[in-house]
């Protein structure tokens, strides 16, 4: 009797004429669980309140930022970081320069999260405004006040685009965005803080590796950590994906949609995560030294999603 050949990684089964889901080897999961670790996750204050116990959905330490959208009060900010930081975890909320109305306003905040909520990290951010309320416009002008440095915050990121960012070229170049990478990368060699670069989501490894390989080759050595959409519905992305202004990557979603046998299933991040945790196997210097996870589908679908698909990486802390 012939031995049966063993399943490749990546080949598509079929039995009886019926295809199967394409087999993926252990050793790819392990590349994703080792990828994944040490993630981190974006809420709103609105969205962490649907929470009950953070402790229930993501492991111990798990970075928290909290999105400040223009019109939610500061103390709505604080109160949510005070309760993530209360479960155990640490908490980035953002800092977005156009909704800051002027220096006194910035120290406030920065007041208010360290002595009410322990902050000591920020996502520094120009913000989705088209019109700032004062005299901040980009989160260089943000670093360049020295309040972060003179408050001791332990980690400072900032904002960056694998696929550019029209609202800052609209010429559909990266000139802009990548002459505020380097300035970035002259403020880290003189600042005490740890800084990194947490990018908007995309959905395609490709264009990542070539970003990420892009701004290694210009010198600068910030690490990145990627943001990734978490799973949503389908139209749930698109919509989300079209008004952050993800760029090339977003044919992957509209190819989907075009697949009426996929139209109805939520999109998880399986496949650009294993592709990009293959990546750093074979490449261990690569840049990308964390996940982001932009939770558009809800926090616990994505919580639950790691839980199930990365091993020890999502483990919660209640389960530990």
């Amino acid at each position: 009797m012939a031995e049966l050949a063993k399943p490749d990684r990546g080949r598509k089964m079929a039995f009886f004429g019926l295809k199967t889901e394409t087999f993926q080897a252990p050793k790819v999961k392990e590349k994703l669980e080792r990828f994944v670790s040490d993630f981190s996750i974006e809420v709103m204050p609105r969205t962490a309140e649907k929470i009950g116990d953070f402790k229930d959905l993501l492991p111990e330490k798990t970075r928290v930022y909290i999105a400040h959208i223009e019109g939610t009060p500061i103390e709505d900010m604080v109160k949510t970081a005070k309760r993530i930081a209360e479960d155990g975890f640490p908490t980035m909320p953002h800092f977005p320069a156009r909704i800051i109305k002027d220096k006194a306003t910035l120290n406030d905040w920065i007041s208010r999260y360290q002595g009410e909520a322990g902050v000591n990290q920020a996502l520094l951010l120009g913000g989705g405004v088209d019109k700032p309320h004062g005299e901040y416009e980009s989160s260089m002008d943000l670093l360049e006040t020295g309040l972060f440095d003179q408050a001791n915050f332990k980690d400072i990121h900032v904002a960056g685009h694998p696929e550019g960012n029209k609202d800052i070229d609209p010429d559909g170049s990266t000139k802009n965005v990548d002459a505020a990478l380097q300035w970035k990368q002259n403020f880290k060699n003189k600042t005490n803080a740890k800084m990194a670069i947490t990018t908007q989501f995309a959905f395609e490894a490709g264009p990542i590796i070539e970003w990420a390989n892009s701004i290694k080759k210009a010198e600068i050595d910030i690490p990145i950590h990627i943001g990734i959409a978490g799973p949503a519905k389908l139209q749930t992305l698109i919509k989300f994906a079209l008004a952050c202004g993800v760029g090339p990557s977003l044919k992957v979603l509209q190819k989907r949609a075009t697949d009426v046998t996929k139209l109805l299933l939520p999109y998880e991040p399986t496949e650009v995560l294993s592709q990009l945790a293959d990546h750093k196997a074979k490449n261990p210097d690569f840049n990308i030294s964390n996940v982001h996870f932009f939770p558009l589908g809800g926090i616990k679908t994505n919580a639950n999603w790691v839980t199930e698909n990365c091993g020890a990486a999502g483990v919660p802390a209640n389960q530990m």
